[in-house]
């Protein structure tokens, strides 16, 4: 059953607590030789037993009455600038759980350097952490090299099973179960949006990095969207930060129209870069991302809260004592197209409303 979020954190912390209960006690007599006090003073001894005992009990609850419960710590690993994105943090609390009572999180940025991820992954199962919750093909690798046994929660782009992470999306085998954005749809929504958008459009440029091992597939899974819809494509291929500007000359150099960009740890982690060099140039962009304060002209992408809370519902089954080879890989039901209506005025551009009637957020 989908939990209904709790709308205030507070209520959504409160958990069901056990009552202990105090046991019966029995009193070895007195020895015979000592007199035995009077009736008053034998009360007043078995009443001091039984509280003296009643005090062990409750000696391990807090100080509210309530009993002192075991704290799991979760691990995040991410391969781009922030290891925040997917975090189920915010949502834990849907599950019943509060953070630093019943749960923590411990949390690892690769910053875009992936070459770091493999220590990271190591330092964070160092932890002992009980759970695994990471975002980006590189960083799943880390972790199923740093542990065949502690449970893994994935986000990743691209086909789980192509990437041997998971035997199927049915029966995942082994430790790594989670959310799989299959990408090549996605692509081609972009770019029949880019087209909407810019109703003229016959020339897009499109940013990818072919260090990635999906984005070949892509690019050639986009070309044939591109012949249908009557769009040339030229490759902008960048492979380090400082690949984005001569891109984005090379993009106005052939007179291309819009701008589309294939997600991957590197253009992921300078969305807001790429967007600031396009802008520049009065091109017009459609990101994978939703990019900080959503001032891109257009993202398309799933939905960051739809993937928070189903990450966060994994994390609770595994806690639970579900293994994650018998969890199926699930794919996002829910997408957003984000429209910002002050980068279209920038660089003169009206947007039809037949696509501002369909988006998830207008930025006026």
């Amino acid at each position: 059953m989908t939990p209904v979020v709790p709308q205030e954190t507070a209520a959504s912390a409160m958990r069901t607590r056990p009552v202990s209960t105090v046991p019966h006690y029995t009193e070895c007599p007195l020895p015979l030789t000592l007199p035995s006090p009077p009736l008053g003073e034998r009360i007043k001894v078995r009443g001091l037993v039984v509280l003296l005992a009643f005090g062990l009990l409750i000696a391990p609850l807090s100080a509210d009455g309530q009993q002192a419960t075991k704290v799991r710590r979760i691990g995040v690993l991410d391969s781009t600038f922030s290891a925040s994105p997917f975090t189920p943090l915010a949502w834990m609390g849907a599950f019943g759980y509060a953070v630093g009572r019943d749960i923590t999180f411990e949390s690892r940025s690769a910053g875009g350097e992936d070459e770091r991820l493999p220590s990271l992954a190591a330092e964070l199962v160092g932890l002992g952490v009980e759970v695994l919750v990471v975002s980006g093909r590189p960083a799943v690798h880390a972790a199923r090299k740093a542990t065949g046994t502690i449970p893994i929660v994935m986000i990743v782009e691209g086909d789980p099973v192509k990437a041997g992470l998971v035997s199927s999306l049915a029966r995942p085998g082994g430790n790594i179960t989670g959310m799989a954005v299959l990408t090549a749809e996605l692509n081609q929504k972009r770019l029949q949006l880019l087209k909407e958008a810019v109703p003229r459009l016959t020339r897009v440029a499109v940013l990818w990095n072919p260090g990635d091992p999906d984005k070949a597939d892509e690019w050639e899974d986009l070309r044939a969207a591109a012949r249908l819809l009557g769009v040339q494509l030229h490759s902008l291929e960048v492979r380090r930060a400082g690949d984005f500007e001569p891109a984005l000359k090379a993009a106005v150099r052939e007179r291309a129209g819009g701008l589309l960009v294939l997600a991957d740890r590197l253009t992921v982690s300078y969305q807001d870069v790429i967007h600031d060099l396009a802008a520049a140039k009065r091109l017009p962009a459609i990101f994978p991302l939703r990019t900080f304060n959503d001032r891109a002209l257009l993202s398309y992408a799933p939905s960051r809260s739809e993937i928070t809370l189903r990450v966060a519902a994994y994390v609770d089954k595994i806690l639970k004592g579900a293994k994650p080879a018998d969890l199926p890989v699930e794919e996002p039901r829910e997408f957003e197209l984000i429209v910002n209506l002050q980068a279209a005025r920038a660089i003169g551009l009206t947007l039809p409303r037949s696509l501002l009637l369909r988006a998830y957020k207008v930025i006026e």
